[in-house]
């Protein structure tokens, strides 16, 4: 039996990984758009990270900052494919990372992935990325910009996350008087 100090990489020989999400990934329909299903999820925290809003951006990034945390979920059992579509959901501006978790219900420690925002000097990064605010002010219209990236990514020539992301809510916006 391991003691609950011990840190355990979740990845099978089928090829099923644990994802950290602390931002849009968070919120179940999101993630069966991308998916198209909802994945096992446990609840669990990031230490020595912070996850903060970002300029002209409804979703947060994440970067290591001492003596602070990130509370977010551990997607379990995700397949080789649905690890690319996240891989291709996150684009450029973050990159695959492991990182050690730990397991809200359990105190168990998983070494899972997450995606952490590349630019670590960003000056658009600010304060703290609020998930509860997120969801009644842009959850409807991220899950609408979610469902058209996921049927772009069916195609050979899909546009990736990023400018998925500015054409429609710059449509958004010319829509708004």
């Amino acid at each position: 039996m391991e003691s609950s100090a011990s840190v355990v990489l979740r990845t099978d020989s089928m090829g099923l990984h644990n994802v950290f999400v602390y931002g849009s990934l968070q919120a179940e329909e999101v993630v069966k758009v991308l998916l198209k299903r909802i994945p096992r999820t446990s609840p669990a925290t990031l230490n020595n990270y912070h996850r903060f809003s970002i300029k002209e951006r409804v979703y947060p990034a994440i970067l290591p900052v001492a003596d602070k945390k990130v509370t977010g979920k551990v997607l379990s059992e995700i397949t080789d494919p649905e690890l690319l579509v996240l891989d291709a959901f996150e684009d450029v501006e973050y990159e695959r990372q492991t990182v050690d978790v730990t397991l809200s219900d359990t105190s168990e420690k998983l070494k899972v992935f997450a995606y952490v925002w590349r630019n670590s000097t960003d000056p658009a990064l600010y304060g703290e990325w609020d998930l509860e605010e997120w969801k009644k002010v842009h959850m409807k219209d991220f899950v609408k910009m979610t469902m058209g990236f996921a049927q772009e990514l069916e195609h050979p020539e899909a546009k990736p996350r990023v400018e998925a992301y500015e054409s429609f809510y710059q449509q958004d916006k010319k829509k708004t008087p």
